[in-house]
């Protein structure tokens, strides 16, 4: 019998898709997995190496999977992902019980490292195992990042952009789609520069086409477009495409001129503001979310207001919003980090408090009306779902009072709402 193995997994959603690429190669390897750690002989942890609060829980986990070894079956701990990628010594140094150390996209090295054989039959990906429920999943089609923003370590860990071709996409798109999927989530670092980097040059906006040709798909959800590069060509793929969701995830990151200049992120507020009036003229009925940083250094109280007036202005259909967090090696670790801690914390609860409000209001719109719903969870008499309008885990929900399955798209009306939540009974 081969290897008990618990994988986790931290982070990001294309953390996630890593570890589906490497849970498809141990699943066709001699490796038996597990879901419970105390039950594992082996336990491999992906860590997020990006910003101060992910950082501590990967090496929280790390701890809790080394304590195994004292009191449990463990007899091997394998740690991968970017913090990994990123602190290789440090993370040895520290905590001894590891046994070997990867990087985000060794997954071939891992599985041979599991096994003892060499893995060079088929390349995992191609065995991808889901870790969501089955009706969606994330796509990654490139991985690094050119931008360079001056508060993000992306590119120090995972390297400069490498875009997939979109023949391998379509490919792994067409397996996902005949395994039952529904819902595709288009992720990258900035998926709106995606096909830059290829021999021949492509673009998302043809990427998106080539998708919304698959019959069994009926959502494409775009998510991490950068302002900067959203084109026309982009937008109008968004507006013609009939399974490309009325969904955007653009994070803007501030509004104050001086601010974004600092961030190196390409565009002044009229910018943003150009590129979220030509969107929502092509597709009116565009959900826009967003993510924003707060208490960036030398932010003053006058580029903070600017930012919650624009806010306000702009009202946004989902937004987070972040304090601050230095990263080493970025050139924003270089700019005194002059913002207190509980100036971070207000103006975040600030915007926060804002977006609640604009929140509930765009979900008052609904009450009344008939919302087509994608089932996520199913239990009893209830059921949880959500509209074109949100992406899972991060967004509002549509709370289902009756009888469903899960996976089924299902028509509901809209009965009752709170800032999160849509509730109505399945039609």
């Amino acid at each position: 019998m081969g290897k008990v193995v618990n994988l986790i997994s931290l982070g990001c959603a294309k953390n996630l898709v890593d570890s589906e690429i490497l849970l498809g190669g141990m699943d066709k390897s001699n490796l038996t997995i597990t879901k419970d750690p105390e039950e594992a002989d082996t336990i491999v942890v992906n860590t997020c190496g990006f910003l101060d609060i992910a950082r501590e829980e990967s090496i929280d986990t790390i701890l809790q999977a080394a304590e195994l070894k004292k009191s449990g079956n463990l007899s091997e701990l394998v740690v991968m992902g970017c913090l990994s990628e990123r602190f290789p010594d440090e993370i040895a140094k520290e905590i001894p019980e590891i046994d070997r150390i990867f990087g985000s996209n060794d997954h071939k090295q891992i599985i041979s490292f599991l096994t003892g054989k060499e893995f060079a039959k088929d390349d995992p990906l191609f065995f991808r195992s889901l870790m969501t429920p089955n009706h969606y999943a994330y796509i990654k089609i490139a991985e690094g990042c050119d931008n360079g923003c001056s508060f993000c370590s992306i590119p120090i860990m995972r390297g400069l952009q490498k875009s997939r071709t979109i023949s391998s996409i379509m490919d792994e798109a067409t397996r996902l789609s005949e395994n039952g999927t529904k819902e595709l989530l288009v992720i990258a670092q900035d998926s709106t520069s995606y096909g830059w980097d290829l021999d021949k040059k492509v673009y998302l906006s043809d990427l998106l086409r080539e998708l919304n040709t698959i019959d069994t798909i009926d959502w494409i959800r775009v998510h991490y477009a950068h302002p900067a590069h959203l084109s026309q060509r982009i937008i109008d793929a968004i507006a013609d495409c009939d399974k490309v969701c009325n969904y955007l995830d653009m994070p803007v990151q501030h509004a104050s001129d001086d601010i974004l200049k600092s961030m190196k992120r390409g565009l002044n507020q009229e910018g943003i503001r150009n590129r979220i009036e030509r969107l929502r003229s092509a597709v009116p009925n565009i959900a826009l979310r967003t993510t924003l940083i707060v208490g960036y250094p030398g932010e003053s109280e006058n580029h903070f207001n600017e930012l919650y007036n624009f806010v306000e202005e702009m009202r946004f259909d989902r937004l987070g919003a972040f304090t601050y967090s230095e990263e080493e090696g970025t050139t924003a670790a270089d700019l005194e980090d002059n913002v207190s801690r509980e100036d971070k914390n207000d103006r975040k609860n600030k915007i926060i408090e804002l977006q609640h409000g604009i929140s509930l209001e765009k979900n008052e719109s609904f009450i009344g009306k008939t919302v087509r719903v994608l089932v996520d969870q199913a239990e009893n008499e209830i059921g949880v779902g959500r509209t074109e309008f949100d992406s899972p885990e991060i967004d509002n929900i549509v709370r289902i009072d009756g009888k469903v399955s899960k996976g089924d798209f299902i028509n509901v009306k809209i009965e009752k709402v709170n800032e999160f939540e849509l509730i109505g009974q399945p039609l």
